[in-house]
């Protein structure tokens, strides 16, 4: 890294199925909205021969975000594979959303990757989500690296920035976040700002000038030395720091010159240990130009020391009942194990599935076994079935580039999978395996929504099945109780996504209603109601009376039906027609139309008939006499309640807990976590909360996160239960 000139445009532009683990890197793109991710893959894909130079496939289309809705949206909305080759390795770049709502296909990007770039932009510094998102790699050992862009700008400062990412990414070792390169100034412009024109190797002492859109090695100037000799000092002793070799440090404080091969070879292990994290900087070639500055750098930090798929601790394998699989994992030779990291749809081609293999090969024409479990709350039925792929390719764009197999630590796309949705598994027909799905965020954004027409109607539920299939990070609701379809999503940005993707790919036009919850009424007292159903038309009549009384009970009691009745006045074999009636008539409502709960109703009397009573009509005098003791009684509307906890910074704490007290929440305790945060836990009323994944978002700067699950019901406030009811009966 940084010894080596490259003035080849990359061994081959084109990547096709890797030979071997040891050729692969699997690198995802990380950073918030703007920093450049896109723009940095593109640049990368030229300086590696796979665009030409005015940044476009061979066929004239662009590498990355060419979907329609990017091109409207200006921001991707979706994982991107971009596969690249340099020095015989195959590199495949895997560009993530910046945007939070869109945090499901980062995942699956984190998933699917063995190392990650974070791509910090030196005019916006480094955000919460990205501190986070860093934590997430941390935890489980993801070695990463920084790219710093956007130096272009008149207030970037590479060295500030270097200093800010080590404060943010160092933890309790920010000696462990140092750059590689110090960047070279060219002439100043009228305005002060002098741009970046190279980079100066801290390890070899070289100067790599991209003024030209070449890379141009030379010898530094004195007047370079001093701060050069400064930073590499400092580099030194933060790799020899990480050297597995113990007594390396303690030569080099005594004297010893380390000669710089060691050195590269002690810092790339530590980078592939996650243990060491480089600091880079890059920017895109110039119109006409050939190599962006710093992407040479960069592809050689990938090759050299980002680990291959042998290095990567595979998640569990079970069989499909749940039995644990021991396999040699990124084996072209095991037992096949690949998982589908993201599910598109193509209207010429139909689904297409992206897979990352983690066992054995995957060949084109094969039969595999599609195992997926896990889902079900997601609206993901668990299933277990064989399906024949389709054609095996590599995506570049728009183009799909056909490869006959795909081995062990290799990505690729598969063509025609109908049953297989993100998260599942595909393993062979004659040895299913299960691989358990990674961690899905809970979308908490409801989108009521209703067919705009009838032949919208008609092809609603398909193309909704489409959408949670491609997106696990949505959830399919159907209320019983509202009698609503709800889409729940992560936010307004994901929310117009899934709206679009109905209505581009799968021709469903639907209307946004607003989401009403759950609501449920009970009895504010006792109350006494009388059922009579008497009628005669000729023949056998209708007869039944029934005389109840309703008392409320604590919550959670749901309805109890309690007989009463003495000397026969109701035959036995009406009784259960009588319950029958009333709970038919609580599970419709009393009031507005909501489930009634929580009441004793008692059977005291009635009368009957010996010819005209019969079981419907004491159903029908049940529900009569329920209704009457409601017009009698004070009823009162319950909305549901949410135990909501809210992981945030704490800066934020007051603000948060504030904002919940606004909500007419119930805050139940705090205590502090690791990272300067608190978890704070609250009980608030869900018609409070159904925008909170968009207001604590803009609350937190995007550095909060909550969950939420279902309390209990209690009753509304009287003042805003009489508000309700005056829109519901505005609205009929």
């Amino acid at each position: 890294m940084g010894d080596k000139a490259h003035t080849h445009p990359g061994a081959a532009g084109r990547a096709t199925a890797a030979d071997h683990p040891t050729s692969v890197r699997n690198v995802v793109l990380v950073g918030h909205s703007g920093s450049g991710k896109t723009t940095l893959v593109e640049a990368l894909a030229l300086t590696a021969g796979a665009l030409n130079r005015a940044g476009r496939v061979e066929d004239g289309g662009c590498v990355s975000d060419y979907d329609e809705m990017e091109h409207r949206q200006q921001r991707s909305v979706q994982l991107s594979l971009v596969p690249v080759e340099w020095d015989g390795i195959k590199i495949n770049l895997l560009d993530t959303p910046g945007y939070a709502d869109f945090v499901g296909e980062l995942r699956a990007g984190l998933r699917a990757a063995d190392a990650a770039l974070f791509v910090v932009s030196a005019s916006d510094g480094v955000d919460g989500s990205t501190r986070m998102v860093w934590e997430e790699c941390a935890a489980v050992g993801m070695p990463r690296a920084i790219v710093i862009t956007h130096l272009e700008a008149a207030r970037a400062d590479f060295e500030e920035m270097t200093r800010i990412c080590a404060e943010a990414f160092g933890g309790d070792d920010p000696d462990a976040v140092l750059p590689l390169y110090l960047p070279l100034h060219g002439p100043q412009a009228p305005d002060g700002h002098a741009p970046v024109t190279g980079l100066v190797g801290l390890l070899s002492r070289k100067l790599f000038d991209y003024a030209s859109g070449e890379r141009e090695e030379s010898e530094p100037g004195e007047e370079q030395l001093p701060s050069l000799d400064e930073a590499r000092s400092m580099l030194i002793e933060g790799i020899i720091s990480e050297s597995e070799d113990e007594t390396l440090m303690e030569r080099y404080l005594g004297g010893e010159q380390v000669d710089v091969k060691t050195l590269i070879e002690d810092l790339e292990r530590a980078v592939a240990r996650g243990v060491f994290f480089p600091v880079l900087a890059a920017a895109p070639a110039a119109e006409g130009a050939r190599q962006g500055l710093g992407t040479v750098e960069l592809l050689e930090l990938v090759t050299r020391g980002f680990p291959t798929p042998l290095e990567r601790e595979a998640p569990r394998v079970t069989t499909p009942d749940g039995a644990p699989r021991e396999l040699r994992m990124c084996d072209p030779d095991e037992s096949l194990v690949a998982e589908v990291v993201k599910t598109s749809s193509d209207p010429y081609v139909g689904r297409i599935s992206l897979v990352r293999v983690f066992s054995g090969t995957l060949r084109a024409d094969q039969t595999v076994h599609v195992s997926g479990h896990g889902l079900a709350d997601r609206g993901h039925e668990d299933h277990d079935v064989d399906e024949r792929i389709g054609a095996l390719t590599t995506p570049f764009g728009k183009q799909q580039r056909p490869v006959s197999h795909v081995i062990a630590g290799d990505l690729a796309c598969v063509a025609k999978l109908s049953r297989a949705e993100t998260g599942d598994t595909l393993s062979a027909k004659d040895d299913p395996l299960l691989m358990a799905p990674w961690e899905m965020p809970d979308p908490l954004l409801p989108l009521a929504i209703q067919a705009h027409s009838k032949p919208d109607e008609d092809k609603l539920s398909q193309g909704l099945s489409r959408l949670v299939a491609e997106d696990p990070t949505m959830r399919l609701e159907q209320n019983q109780d509202t009698h609503q379809v709800v889409l729940w999503c992560l936010g307004e940005a994901h929310a117009d996504v899934a709206l679009e993707r109905l209505r581009s790919r799968y021709g469903v036009q639907v209307d946004v209603v607003p989401h009403r919850v759950s609501l449920r009424e009970t009895f504010g007292g006792r109350a006494a109601g009388r059922g009579r159903h008497v009628k005669q038309s000729g023949g056998h009549g209708q007869y039944a009376i029934c005389e109840i009384e309703v008392e409320p009970l604590p919550g959670g009691s749901g309805i109890e039906f309690v007989d009463e009745v003495v000397g026969g006045a109701v035959p036995r074999q009406f009784i259960p027609s009588v319950e029958k009636g009333v709970r038919a008539q609580a599970a419709k409502g009393v009031a507005a139309g909501h489930p009634l709960i929580d009441v004793r109703v008692t059977l005291r009397d009635g009368k009957a008939h010996s010819v005209d009573s019969s079981d419907a009509a004491f159903q029908t005098a049940g529900a009569l006499a329920l209704r009457e003791a409601a017009a009698q009684a004070r009823i009162h509307l319950l909305e549901p309640v949410a135990e909501v906890s809210v992981l945030v910074g704490d800066d934020y704490v007051g603000a948060v807990m504030s904002d919940l007290s606004g909500r007419r929440g119930k805050v139940l305790g705090t205590e502090q976590t690791s990272g300067g945060r608190t978890l704070i836990r609250a009980e608030v009323p869900e018609i409070e909360i159904g925008r909170y994944a968009v207001d604590l978002r803009s609350l937190t700067h995007g550095t909060a996160r909550f969950g939420r699950r279902y309390a209990r019901h209690e009753p509304m406030p009287p003042q805003i239960a009489e508000r309700l009811r005056e829109e519901l009966r505005a609205a009929s």
